[in-house]
């Protein structure tokens, strides 16, 4: 056995830290594939996401002094579910990068997200060649076509690049997935240096979503599955340092919010009523499969299956790499489904699914004969046309239709209603609005969120699936001047059909998207209602229809409320 083990052949394609890249090599594994996620990102333009505008108002309210609130004066509630994001975004503006003008004509509210989640999925790609040099005998080769498959997802760079956390829970799962791989590549377990870093990642990306939360247990699921009897108390000792250094971070925060917001979970997740899943959450991943397409998908996870199941050095660190992916994967099932499309909270699904193909087939295709390497090349052709179309339609339809970009609500909601209560004559007017991240930013009315994402008691109402005392709290309690609803929250809430609403409140216009505003019918004097739809007909609809009309663009070097 000594004899065959050490074999030159076996010796000779036995990966291991032995393998080192140099700097131009490291260049091009990292360089490429962030190129071409950033050529990407630029078919969607300057467009952020409405709900990133949400942390941009708290990394505002924080850094000016005026605590975690959504406005100065508002509740505090935490509305953010990301609060590492958060922080960067906090730094960002205290050092003057973030929601302070423009860089070179560029808002900075668009181009610092967007650089900074750039250098972030630099260091997805940085993890995926300290994964290939220990794995692979062309770990630059591997790097570069599982980054530029990577960079082809629209999934991926839709929601790196939206001003959401996504970018960063990439790189903690994948960096989580790189150390844990570098870790065992030699054979034994992971050291408690290397466990000490798995337990700080995971606590950064439990902070960076809730769902972060699930990579706490990679460590010890990759343990369990590497255990020997003989080593258990090792194991122990690993788990533990793992499990200590996840508990400080994370137990620090939690700690905060207690204090700070006296609750055990964000608002946010409150008000979205995240349940156990049922038979329907358990299928969704089913979603990533119709996503890349079904025959790319076969043939991956075959190719992943043959490299696992045969004899190899690579085979070792391939299942520790699948830990992490089955985690992403997992994470995506249990979440109650999205409605912005492009599966959104897939992000770490498709990076560490890149390389996990890619080291496999790294693997596999050298040892086939002549026939076999044509015969999967023929069948890689044919998967790689509908999933290439579906790729380009995915393109299309976010180019023409981006989900909720940040101007649209800013002007409709934030601009428009601030116009409103002017033409009142200002006062103690309040806006019920069920978006509100580009609103907060440049309204001037204080903001009731009807989602409950920044307000405690609205929250609860979600959570209970209590319609009615929402719809009593609203009508009743709150006693908003102005209302602005779209069909589906109205629909969702019971509003629509609310006698009350018909009964103090009149409409001022809707748009053609199905936007109706209303206002309360005490809040008008003699003349205010046609001075209202006038102001609308002359200055507020055009301008919505203005920035509708230009999804992907940006509206203003800074956003601010009148009087901040």
């Amino acid at each position: 056995m000594t004899q065959v083990a050490e074999r030159p052949d076996v010796v000779a394609v036995e990966p291991g830290p032995a393998t080192r890249v140099g700097r131009a090599g490291r260049a091009v594994a990292v360089g490429v594939p962030t190129l071409l996620v950033g050529l990407h990102a630029l078919l969607y333009g300057r467009w952020i996401v409405d709900d990133a505008a949400i942390t941009f108002a708290y990394a505002r309210s924080i850094t000016t002094g005026a605590g975690p609130v959504l406005q100065p004066g508002a509740e505090v509630v935490e509305g953010y579910s990301n609060p590492a994001w958060l922080a960067l975004l906090a730094v960002g503006r205290l050092v003057g990068l973030f929601d302070r003008g423009a860089w070179f004509g560029v808002p900075d509210h668009v181009a610092f997200p967007k650089l900074l989640a750039l250098v972030l999925v630099a260091g997805v790609f940085a993890c995926f060649l300290a994964v290939t040099s220990v794995l692979c005998r062309r770990p630059v080769a591997v790097a570069v076509v599982a980054g530029a498959v990577t960079a082809a997802v629209p999934s991926f760079v839709v929601w790196t690049m939206s001003g959401l956390e996504n970018s960063l829970l990439a790189l903690c799962a994948v960096a989580i997935a790189a150390v844990l791989v570098r870790a065992t590549a030699a054979g034994g377990l992971p050291d408690v240096r290397s466990a000490v870093g798995c337990g700080l990642l995971a606590a950064v990306a439990a902070l960076t979503r809730p769902d972060g939360l699930v990579y706490a247990v990679a460590l010890p699921l990759t343990v369990l599955l590497l255990l020997r009897r003989a080593e258990l108390g090792r194991a122990v000792r690993v788990v533990l340092a793992g499990t200590v250094a996840f508990a400080v971070p994370a137990g620090a925060y939690l700690a905060w919010r207690l204090v700070t917001f006296g609750e055990w979970l964000p608002n946010t997740a409150l008000a979205k009523s995240q349940g156990l899943p049922g038979p329907a959450e358990l299928a969704r991943p089913g979603e990533i499969v119709s996503y890349v397409g079904w025959l790319a998908a076969v043939l991956g996870a075959v190719v992943v299956g043959v490299a696992v199941l045969r004899p190899s050095p690579t085979r070792r660190g391939l299942v520790v790499l699948l830990v992490p992916l089955a985690l992403a994967v997992a994470a995506f099932g249990v979440l109650e489904g999205d409605w912005m499309g492009q599966l959104r909270f897939a992000t770490p699904v498709w990076p560490l699914g890149a390389l996990a193909v890619g080291v496999a087939a790294a693997e596999v295709l050298p040892g086939l004969p002549v026939r076999g390497r044509v015969v999967v090349a023929v069948l890689a052709a044919a998967a790689v046309v509908p999933t290439g179309a579906a790729f380009v339609d995915g393109v299309r339809s976010v180019r023409a239709a981006p989900t909720a970009p940040l101007c649209v609500v800013a002007q409709n909601t934030g601009v428009a209603f601030t116009g409103y209560s002017a033409v009142l004559g200002g006062g103690d007017h309040v806006l019920l609005a069920p978006d509100i991240g580009g609103a907060a930013l440049v309204g001037g009315l204080p903001i009731v969120d009807l989602v409950g994402l920044a307000d405690s008691r609205i929250a609860r109402y979600w959570a209970a699936g209590d319609t009615a005392g929402l719809r009593d709290h609203v009508v009743d309690e709150v006693r908003p001047t102005f209302i602005t609803i779209n069909p589906d929250w109205a629909r969702l809430t019971g509003l629509a059909d609310d006698p009350r609403i018909a009964a103090d409140y009149v409409e001022i216009g809707t748009s053609p998207s199905g936007v109706t505003d209303l206002v309360r019918l005490d809040a008008l004097g003699p003349g205010d209602l046609e001075a209202l739809r006038a102001y609308r007909a002359s200055t507020a609809l055009p301008a919505d229809l203005a920035v509708r009309s230009a999804p992907r663009g940006s509206c203003g070097d800074v956003l601010t409320a009148p009087g901040r």
